[in-house]
């Protein structure tokens, strides 16, 4: 069993989850949620699961919701990955789920990696030159920021930016 999450892990969830909820859900009509269950069915859900720290949901997939869980691959997912956590080993059960995007973000040196299906398996997806990282599925963009910081903003708009977790 992996260690829970300690106060850092905890900080920087918070500050994405609140961040994703002012600013990305308002302008794309998009739910964020946390610590819910993904599952690839309603049947037996309870045995064959997996729970990221962060769903993000675009309206054309509000569907899979089923209260308890969620029925089917979300827009994108969001691993705070700590040492000892299973964030790369869920990656296979999320690629078989059909996830489009899972971030992982290291919780101690604030690093974002954006891993995209294509065929059936995850691609690392490369920093632009300027350090910036897109999400496709959700127009946002993800880069280490100040020591300490992920800097987080919508697409090209630095008005949006952010430094999380907030002081």
């Amino acid at each position: 069993m992996p260690p829970p999450p300690n106060v850092g892990h905890q900080d920087l969830e918070g500050s994405l989850e609140a961040y994703l909820r002012r600013y990305w859900a308002p302008a794309s009509g998009g739910k964020v949620y946390h610590q819910i269950a993904l599952s690839p069915s309603a049947v037996g859900w309870t045995k064959n699961y997996r729970v990221p720290d962060l769903v993000l949901l675009l309206p054309q997939r509000f569907a899979i919701a089923r209260n308890e869980f969620f029925e089917g691959a979300p827009d994108a997912v969001v691993e705070i990955h700590s040492p000892g956590d299973e964030a790369y080993e869920k990656l296979p059960f999320y690629a078989q789920l059909g996830v489009p995007e899972v971030w992982i973000i290291h919780r101690d040196t604030k690093e974002p990696e954006i891993h995209v299906l294509r065929r059936g398996r995850y691609k690392k997806q490369a920093a632009r030159a300027d350090g910036w990282l897109r999400s496709a599925g959700t127009g946002v963009e993800l880069r280490v920021g100040r020591p300490g910081k992920l800097a987080v903003r919508l697409a090209g708009n630095e008005s949006s930016r952010q430094e999380l977790p907030g002081d």
